[in-house]
């Protein structure tokens, strides 16, 4: 189990995190880069890891023709000077040009620096933290190789990063390719490592396959520093965007020492390539160490965050000696299992497979992790495909048998099979197919067969020594057919509904004329008072609004059925365009779905419920980016004719303390959109020049299951658990009451 510096400090970091959008939230909230936050409480919007929350430019719309932006405003007509249409003649004719001189070669490491986003994924807080996890991956391919049990990262007070593994040591001996060191070789070449396979290479089964991890990292660090313990040696050198600007240097370690060996690196990222401030997220971080931890249970991992105040540094240790077993425990923690984990690992033609699987009552989705090599594979790929026809196949044979299934033209297919289930695969493959430096999805074929006959052998077995567990899971298999069928019924009438109305548009909603899904944006907000000054603020040329009544329901604790017959969830279906069973961007009416709630408790929880919603009915939304929350002003602060709005309590403050000491002015604290007329609702919420807008996306899909069911799910004692640990850190004048 995981090591804790201060007891309950989970619990305390998990309460944390459910206070933002409350009058306390940082300044930063408001300042005008990338964001960085995460969601997860019923009555609030905070930062757990899960998502990643971002806003560039102050939220402004980025898609939307910039026609929209000038409201009742007359274009100027354009005009072009003689000088200017000489420059863009010459222009023009250079640019068709093409010859030899236009064929750019890049040498070295100037590939990444030139082209950033197709090594990392982005330039942004993705992309930034995707350097740790390429550092990090090297030192668990030294873990998984059986070499080191020990890895340490630091994330330290000016934003660099140290990370110290125990394993052998990145080799310091001459290259004879490179005519340069081999520290330096894998540091400054492209395509250099160990783990290409065959013969020559140092790992058997490795995360990393392309040579490019090390390297990239250097390329795109302002500096970073090596060290290296090797055979009683130590060794050091440091690197700038790519360049080595100092020799290999090496000392004799002492008597006490002699047995070190490792590696540490240490880089600072460059802040020329990222286009978000350098600043590392503690609890995405240590949800990754987490997911390393639980799929290598020989190694241990601490993570520290360093800080001048002594009170904001945080450290956690993370050992799971039960592997993938205590990984399925932790995910179900506030779910009613049907039975214990099951869980095996097999080793079949050089390849290793781990699974952990569970059912649960309450559960109504499926969880399904899949690793390969310990990366994850958020796309799935082979081992997932044989995962899932494997436990359909399985169990629809053992339903038969028993007689449990008694028609024999009923089949249960797979969405009804997983449902409730969690399972986590994890295989090491010598020769895994990645598609891309990212590595999102396993493209092995072998990788199938081999999975899907290890789970049917050993489920069969287990299941027909367990009999009970199967009744269990068939009889939960079957309802979640029954619920399907009325899940369908529902839909069509849904759908005849809609036909029948003169317009197949819910009532309420106010639509925009814009008939690109790129160009439209929605906003959802709640009640009629404010969706009528949304509605009379709002750009009609492409802003739509719909107002809710009242809070939405709950579907983490209901069917698919129970959902579908729900008269807000049909109105949300139907005006979003989400009327189909499988997502398709194609389908949807606005690319830009803005929740737009009230800065207090029901308004928070009204936003969680949305959420809830969203994730487990259609979560792609989220992968596309598509889900948005919108920040509306606590306070505005009128000083004659000037007018001032504050976001949170720190801008509050601020204005306050710029203002001369004996200054009059008035304060007026919103509690609800309703209270502010059109224009100002315009001016501060809705424009895109002015308005202040977090995109959500799920960073951590197993963090993100297990908050929703936490929060939302039908256990309470976790909640009450979590009140009464965050009681003491809550400020009482903070409080909705």
């Amino acid at each position: 189990m995981a090591l804790l510096l201060k007891p309950n400090s989970t619990v305390k970091r998990m309460a944390s995190r459910f206070l933002a959008f409350s009058p306390s939230l940082s300044q930063s909230f408001h300042s005008h880069g990338q964001y960085n936050f995460t969601v997860s409480s019923s009555f609030s919007l905070a930062r757990p890891s899960f998502l990643l929350l971002s806003s560039r430019g102050s939220g402004r719309l980025g898609k939307v023709s910039s026609k929209y932006f000038q409201r009742n405003a007359v274009v100027p007509r354009a005009f072009m000077s003689s000088s200017m249409t000489t420059e863009a003649v010459r222009e023009s004719k250079a640019s068709k040009e093409y010859g030899s001189e236009q064929i750019q070669v890049l040498e070295g490491l100037e590939p990444v620096r030139k082209r950033p986003g197709m090594y990392i994924g982005s330039t942004g807080s993705r992309g930034l933290h995707h350097l740790v996890y390429e550092i990090l991956d090297n030192a668990i391919d030294e873990a998984q190789a059986g070499y080191a049990s020990k890895i340490d990262v630091i994330l330290l007070a000016d934003n660099s990063v140290s990370i110290t593994d125990n394993g052998r040591g990145i080799p310091t001996d001459f290259h004879p390719a490179t005519k340069k060191s081999a520290l330096e070789t894998v540091l400054t070449v492209l395509h250099a490592g160990g783990k290409f396979g065959g013969s020559s290479s140092g790992y058997s089964v490795s995360g990393g396959l392309h040579g490019v991890g090390l390297s990239v990292v250097n390329a795109l660090s302002e500096a970073l520093e090596i060290t290296v313990w090797r055979n009683g040696m130590e060794y050091k050198q440091k690197y700038s965007r790519g360049r080595p600007v100092t020799k290999l240097v090496s000392h004799e370690l002492q008597a006490d020492m002699k047995d070190r060996q490792g590696t540490r690196i240490h880089f600072w990222p460059d802040k020329e390539v990222f286009t978000t401030a350098i600043e590392f997220d503690y609890n995405t971080i240590s949800g990754r160490i987490r997911e390393l931890a639980f799929l290598n249970p020989k190694v241990t991992i601490a993570v520290e965050k360093e800080d001048a105040d002594p009170e904001k540094r945080l450290y956690n240790e993370y050992s799971y000696a039960g592997g993938l077993i205590e990984y399925v425990k932790w995910l179900n923690v506030d779910k009613k299992p049907l039975h214990d984990v099951v869980g095996f690992t097999k080793e079949a033609d050089g390849i290793s497979i781990d699974v952990a699987l569970q059912w649960c009552s309450d559960a109504y989705s499926d969880t399904l992790l899949g690793y390969a090599n310990s990366i994850r594979t958020i796309d799935g790929g082979t081992h997932i495909d044989g995962v899932k026809a494997s436990l359909t196949r399985t169990l629809n044979k053992l339903g038969k048998k028993s007689k449990v299934i008694k028609e024999k033209d009923i089949s249960l297919s797979g969405e009804h099979v997983r449902e409730g289930l969690t399972c986590v695969i994890s295989v090491k493959v010598p020769n895994p197919e990645f598609e891309g430096q990212t590595k999102t999805r396993l493209g092995n074929p072998e990788v199938r067969k081999i999975v899907d006959q290890s789970i049917q052998e050993y489920l069969t077995e287990y299941l027909e020594l367990h009999p009970d567990v199967l009744d269990a899971i068939l009889s939960k298999s079957l309802n979640a057919l029954k619920a399907a069928l009325a899940a369908k019924r529902a839909r069509e009438l849904v759908r005849q509904k809609s036909v029948l109305r003169s317009s197949s548009l819910p009532g309420k909603l106010a639509d925009c004329s814009a008939t690109n899904p790129e160009e439209a944006e929605i906003f959802i907000v709640e009640g009629d008072s404010a969706g009528g000054s949304a509605k009379q603020g709002r750009d009609r040329r492409f802003q739509a609004v719909l107002p809710l009544r009242g809070k939405i329901l709950n579907i983490e604790r209901k069917d698919e059925a129970a959902m579908y017959k729900n008269e807000e969830i049909q109105n949300l279906i139907l005006g979003l365009g989400l009327g189909g069973e499988d997502f398709q961007k194609d389908s949807l009416r606005y690319h830009k779905i803005i929740i737009l709630t009230d800065a207090e408790v029901d308004g928070a929880h009204i936003r969680t419920l949305l959420l809830t919603f969203f994730f487990r009915y259609q979560k792609a939304l989220f992968d596309e980016g598509c889900i948005y929350v919108g920040v509306p002003p606590l306070y505005k602060v009128e000083r004659g004719k000037q007018v001032h709005y504050c976001y949170d309590d720190a801008e509050l403050k601020k204005l306050q303390s710029s203002l001369p000491a004996n200054a009059s002015y008035n304060i007026q604290r919103f509690k609800g959109l309703g209270e502010m007329m059109p224009a100002q609702l315009w001016e501060t919420t809705l424009s895109p020049e002015t308005r202040l807008l977090k995109q959500l996306r799920v960073e951590d899909v197993a963090e993100a299951n297990r908050v929703f069911s936490s929060l939302m799910g039908s256990r309470v004692d976790t909640r009450k658990e979590l009140i009464q640990e965050a009681a003491s850190v809550v400020k009482i004048d903070h409080l909705d009451i």
